[in-house]
């Protein structure tokens, strides 16, 4: 179901409507990144029914086994990236 590097948008708290990348997962939980208020190394805890995958394609995982300040830098530009290219207009 969800992966690692899946960008995901919340369904509900106060980041709804939000785009963020997956760095973490656990039996209950995704722990979501957007690389400038929720880095990688501080990321937020959401339930699954709170979130929705957003699109099929998914930051490398790779890049966020990386323990540096560009794996952020990383997930911010993907999450413009795929958030742009997503908008209808």
């Amino acid at each position: 179901m969800y992966k690692i590097g899946n960008l995901v948008i919340a369904k509900a708290g106060k980041e709804k409507g939000q785009l963020f990348v997956i760095v973490s997962l656990d039996d209950k939980y995704a722990y979501l990144s957007d690389g400038k208020r929720l880095k990688k190394d501080k990321p937020k805890r959401k339930s699954f029914k709170h979130i929705k995958l957003y699109d099929n394609e998914t930051l490398d995982e790779q890049v966020l086994l990386d323990n540096n300040d560009r794996v952020n830098s990383a997930i911010r530009k993907f999450i413009k990236l795929k958030g742009e290219s997503n908008v209808k207009g």
